[in-house]
């Protein structure tokens, strides 16, 4: 105990110092973004990267600079991992799809189940931390009902205790699963942006392989399977092929 007292006292200093370093750049960043800097705005938002410190707000500054400075393919590489962090976020959304239009590709993505829909837009309603702090709130309110009904002699109370309990240890469970499903999908790197101008798809992970179609650089693509230095990808219409993993970028 006294070793890890002492260590936590050694790293205290280091961290708090990181924390004010980070503080600084980010003034720093925004700053630069201001004045129309944006060169040494994107250097200051990735030193904070860099540092180890990632938030949904940061990655959508460094878009916004990305995008300003005229690099569209990093612009959206920096919007879709700022709505991997923050899918409710509108602002994201917006400047995503506003970058979008400039990729080359146009894709139609294949149609999803209503349910599906439904339930990722109930998902992404709130962020991870929020749907665990629910599913926190909603298990103490089952522990307090169940007391209420274990205790109260009062047959009324029994009944709305257990029913309400029910209700509120299941809303708990679907809650919890939530937030893992989004802490999941944040943990993934299944997904990429590419990067080359443009690339001819494979059709096995070779450049001997037969060429399946073109896509240009900014369009958002699916990993789904690696050999070496290639990738299986798989575009939203559906279309499957293979590229060389340095065409890509993962989010």
């Amino acid at each position: 105990m006294k070793k890890l007292f002492a260590i936590i006292l050694f790293a205290l200093p280091f961290f708090l110092n990181a924390q004010e370093n980070n503080t600084a750049l980010w003034e720093q960043a925004n700053n630069h973004y201001t004045a129309e800097e944006y060169q040494q705005a994107i250097s200051a938002y990735e030193q904070i990267l860099t540092n180890g410190q990632e938030s949904a707000k940061l990655y959508f500054n460094l878009g916004n600079a990305y995008y300003k400075a005229g690099d569209v393919n990093n612009a959206i590489l920096n919007y879709e991992r700022a709505q991997k962090l923050a899918p409710q976020d509108e602002d994201i959304a917006f400047n995503l799809q506003i970058a979008n239009q400039f990729v080359v590709t146009k894709i139609e993505e294949l149609p999803k189940p209503f349910f599906l829909r439904w339930k990722t837009s109930v998902i992404n309603k709130y962020p991870t931390d929020t749907w665990a702090a629910i599913s926190v709130g909603a298990f103490i309110l089952f522990l307090l009902l169940l007391g209420l009904f274990l205790f109260s002699k009062n047959s009324t109370a029994k009944r709305f205790a257990f029913w309400f309990g029910i209700l509120a240890v299941v809303f708990s469970g679907f809650t919890f699963s939530w937030a893992a499903h989004q802490k999941a999908v944040i943990n993934k790197h299944d997904q990429a942006i590419v990067f080359c101008p443009r690339v001819t798809v494979k059709s096995s992970p070779a450049e001997t392989g037969t060429d399946l179609f073109l896509i240009y650089e900014g369009v958002k693509v699916d990993i789904t399977d690696r050999l070496d230095s290639w990738r299986e990808i798989r575009l939203a219409d559906g279309n499957k092929g293979w590229l060389p993993d340095s065409c890509i970028v993962t989010i």
